[in-house]
């Protein structure tokens, strides 16, 4: 048992992050408005499971957008380096302007070309002049060209930018907002989910909430660690206040409500409410090993029930002897309160390596 515990050419990574944030389905939806009847344990249990998807939805939009937009912004620093040396290339070309100007003076004793094909002594003079003349136009007409458009073009990429930034700070502050109401409604729900909880265990009656999706986990092994996102708290054999002998099991810090899963394929031997470990599920396997879920605030199996690995069979509590909200996690021989084993080398032995995903 555990213890509380603008730049112009960013427009392109603007824009590519916008997409990742408004693309469809991007907005987490929250289901409901209204909290169902504290009575009511399976719905509000399940109120509770479809928050936290939507709160980890959320999350994840925001990820990804941080993860293109860095992405994209190393794009935009080579695309500034690029435009330095455009600009470079401007100041090139408006020098060219210039020295094609005087040019025309220095040829021919300062007159301009024109006034020297109007005094040509010949026809073979009159041609050289013109072909001059044309020369020097068209240098002229392709520097004037190139310097427009690469100006056309810079402010271009400085009115996408600024429009971009502004859709990202809007569609940015939405999700902030949705994500801090789907929080405070969550946070709600789970003090409601607690209260129910503590009634049960009080009263030594669980209720099943409604069963999981039976369909086959999505996980990588056999073995999966019994949350997903967790901070490791007390662990075996830890001695204090709180335990009569010895710690007999590893904690995860997590908060109410967060989604508990089978560590591992086997049958539901027990689910029971009350006594120190308050709404808890013992699960056999096929080793003959046994896991145990303790300190929950719902239950979604009932005894007899074949689970598969990363089956979900639970949430999250502090009913019992908790100081807290957390998972407390056995591993045991026998069914039975006294057979403990510690679970963090068993699960390494198992191919799951626990480690600190949560918040520092």
């Amino acid at each position: 048992m555990r213890s509380y515990r603008c730049h112009p050419l960013l427009a392109s990574a603007l824009l590519c992050a916008l997409t990742v944030l408004a693309a469809p389905g991007a907005a987490a939806v929250d289901r409901s408005d209204a909290v169902p009847r504290s009575g009511d344990v399976p719905g509000l249990s399940l109120r509770v499971a479809h928050l936290y998807r939507d709160v980890a939805e959320t999350a994840r939009q925001y990820e990804a957008g941080r993860r293109e937009a860095e992405r994209q912004r190393a794009g935009a620093l080579r695309a500034d380096r690029l435009l330095g040396r455009e600009r470079r290339q401007m100041s090139v070309l408006h020098a060219d302007l210039g020295r094609i100007a005087r040019a025309q003076y220095r040829t021919g004793g300062g007159l301009p070309l024109t006034a020297r094909i109007m005094l040509a002594a010949g026809p073979e003079q009159l041609m050289r002049g013109q072909h001059a003349l044309a020369q020097t136009r068209l240098a002229v007409g392709n520097a004037v060209g190139r310097s427009r458009r690469a100006q056309e073009r810079l402010a271009a990429d400085e009115a996408r930018a600024r429009s971009a930034w502004r859709a990202v700070q809007r569609r940015t502050s939405e999700l902030a907002e949705l994500r801090r109401d789907i929080e405070r409604k969550l946070e709600a729900a789970r003090g409601q989910l607690q209260d129910r909880a503590d009634a049960s265990a009080g009263a030594g009656r669980c209720r099943t909430t409604a069963r999981p999706d039976r369909s086959r986990p999505r996980v990588a092994g056999e073995w999966v660690a019994p949350v997903r996102t967790y901070e490791l708290s007390a662990g075996f054999g830890r001695g204090g206040e709180r335990w009569a002998h010895r710690h007999t099991g590893q904690d995860f810090a997590v908060p109410i409500g967060t989604p508990v899963r089978a560590a591992g394929a086997g049958r539901v031997v027990a689910v029971s409410c009350g006594g120190p470990f308050g709404i808890q599920i013992v699960i056999r396997h096929s080793d003959g090993y046994c896991t145990q879920y303790a300190h929950l605030a719902a239950v979604a199996v009932a005894e007899g029930d074949r689970v598969d690995a990363g089956q979900g069979i639970g949430q999250s509590g502090s009913t019992g002897n908790s100081t807290g909200p957390h998972l407390h996690f056995e591993v045991r021989v026998t069914p039975d309160v006294g057979s403990a084993v510690d679970p963090v080398p068993w699960l390494a032995r198992h191919g799951v390596r626990l480690r600190d995903t949560g918040p520092r």
